[in-house]
């Protein structure tokens, strides 16, 4: 007989799709092996593994062309140990955001061919790169793509473009609800396709194992600590391969071999034992994402290769401090978009910009800008040299990248995902672009949209009395949360409302005392919303919050993180 907790994890499990009984034990328990999908399934991985033995085989040098973000970073990372490991000679080149920008640039390809590389591998990139990797043809330099972002009709002209993301364009029928899906249909194309740009790269060192030693089976388990980082930051879907990667990827990185994540644990103050998800997205991630934001994200692969550890304490220093200053210089542009945003109230779609904002930053302010006005959102910065570079997020039914595409004939160059995007454009065609991507949003009639930014409860409850310790340590086997496996949302209701307080040295967060009809109570806090929740004590409503335990001097308490309040 299933405890109240039991129950109720069930009855969460059964709310996200997982209606059977072995559905949900491959969720709760998902066997490393058992979600390692053929990685011959993916587009060109044959023609990728032919291209890397020949090298291996010659003793060519190949160069891995990496992202400067943390999902290219560990990408990188990841395929210079394993190459290295196959005896193949490796180096690797990172672009500089602010001189090269984002992907495959030209000059590079130049630089890289003159040093007499024979093969390049990009990871996290390239996909779009049709202009650079003809260069690199006609400089003699063989190109493989690995890369995860929206592809093109037809690929640019490399040996193999390894990507997921061809499955959606070539069969759009089977996946056309992937972001959900557990799997596709069809024996011959590969299962799941929302894999990170590490994810991809990992699928390759999985497919050279067959061809090469040096790393035997079972050995690349090691380089699952990557994996998981990048997985996780890069907020692709915690479902099948992703998630296994990711479960068993914390568990590497509690006990991981390499001393920077060790100091960068230690300088974020996270202790291997209660790593989680959650401590990477918002602990190491920002940290090494803020040296490629502020100077070079060169900084965080020495961290991610150093072999010694007071250098790796040294940077991890280093990129916390950076961390710091980014948050300060975030805060500061986020006021002054803010500013920006409200003359422009009546646009669908947000488009905003200026000289002074750092486009290492902006992304974050756009992801900022969404959450407080509920709108698709661009942060543009004017450079120089005439032109703007800017960063999109999106949410629900509008696919950024869609409306880029859309309205390409304003933009120097686009492209991305359909919920994070970028942009080069004319700064003097910022207005007629803002006025065509916002005619084309109309064009949609999507209709509202907000539906998608409130919270949505996987069960709802009369009374407080399950939420102790042992039902937040029940819901913990629901780990690795993240995009596609959220913190599970309870809402009760009827409930009364007997306290309120508002707190923080700006009054900016708010702490509730609700009681249920038996009487039992409540604490839930909402930060950096006192301005949004403003219903008074003795209210009856229904309330929406997740769980989790505070720990304040040595006294335990359940509490909830409150989301919504409607009144009963």
């Amino acid at each position: 007989m299933p405890t109240p907790h039991e129950s109720l994890l069930r009855e969460i499990l059964i709310s996200r799709g997982y209606d059977t009984v072995t559905q949900r034990q491959a969720f709760l328990s998902p066997a490393y092996d058992d979600f390692r999908h053929d990685p011959f399934l993916l587009p060109d991985m044959d023609k990728a593994v032919e291209r890397i033995v020949r090298a291996h085989a010659e003793q060519q040098k190949v160069v891995i062309y990496g992202d400067y973000d943390i999902d290219g970073l560990t990408a990188t990372t990841l395929l210079l140990d394993a190459f290295a490991s196959f005896g193949i000679i490796v180096s690797a080149y990172i672009p500089n955001r602010f001189i090269e920008g984002y992907g495959l640039s030209a000059d590079a390809i130049e630089k890289i061919a003159h040093d007499g590389v024979k093969l390049l591998v990009t990871v996290d990139c390239g996909s779009l790169s049709h202009t650079e990797i003809e260069k690199a043809n006609s400089l003699g330099l063989d190109v493989i793509v690995t890369d995860h972002h929206a592809v093109a009709s037809v690929q640019p002209p490399a040996v193999a473009v390894v990507n997921p993301k061809r499955l959606l364009h070539d069969h759009p029928d089977c996946y056309k609800d992937f972001i959900l899906a557990d799997s596709a249909t069809g024996d011959s194309l590969y299962p799941f396709v929302d894999l990170a740009g590490v994810g991809v790269a990992f699928k390759l060192v999985q497919a050279l194992q067959s061809r090469l030693s040096g790393l035997a089976a079972g050995q690349e388990k090691w380089l699952l600590d990557l994996v998981a980082l990048g997985t996780v930051c890069d907020v692709v879907t915690l479902r099948d391969e992703n998630r296994a990667n990711v479960r068993w990827g914390l568990e590497v990185l509690k006990k991981t071999r390499r001393p920077g994540l060790r100091a960068l644990m230690a300088v974020s103050r996270i202790k291997p034992v209660e790593l989680t998800a959650r401590s990477l997205g918002f602990g190491l991630g920002p940290r090494m994402n803020a040296a490629g934001r502020l100077e070079t994200a060169q900084y965080s692969l020495d961290l991610l290769r150093t072999d010694n550890a007071m250098e790796a304490l040294e940077i991890a220093e280093k990129l916390d401090a950076m961390n710091t200053a980014r948050r300060a210089e975030q805060d500061r542009i986020f006021a002054e978009a803010t500013l920006e945003a409200e003359k422009r109230s009546r646009d669908s779609i947000l488009i905003v910009s200026n000289a002074s904002w750092s486009h290492g930053i902006i992304g974050i302010v756009a992801a900022k800008l969404l959450e407080k006005y509920r709108k698709p959102t661009f942060v543009l910065q004017e450079l120089d040299d005439g032109t703007a570079k800017g960063s999109a997020r999106s949410f629900g039914d509008f696919s950024a990248v869609d409306g880029i595409r859309a309205t390409e004939q304003h933009l120097i160059k686009g492209g991305g995902h359909k919920l994070a995007a970028g942009v080069i454009l004319r700064t003097e065609n910022i207005g007629p672009w803002r006025q065509a991507i916002n005619r084309y949003y109309k064009t949609l009639n999507l209709g509202s949209q907000e539906k998608y930014l409130l919270p949505s409860a996987d069960v709802t409850l009369e009374y407080f009395a399950t939420f102790n310790e042992k039902l937040v340590r029940v819901l913990s086997d629901l780990e690795p949360y993240g995009n596609g496996n959220s913190v599970p949302i309870f809402c009760v209701r009827p409930v009364d409302v007997v306290a309120r307080r508002v707190m923080g040295s700006d009054g900016q967060h708010v702490k509730y005392v609700f009681a249920d009809t038996n009487n039992t109570s409540l604490q839930a806090i909402a930060f950096n919303k006192s301005d949004d929740f403003r219903v008074d004590i003795g209210e009856r409503v229904a309330v929406w919050v997740e769980l989790s335990v505070n720990d304040w001097q040595g006294r335990r308490t359940v509490e909830g993180r409150l989301l919504k309040i409607d009144i009963a």
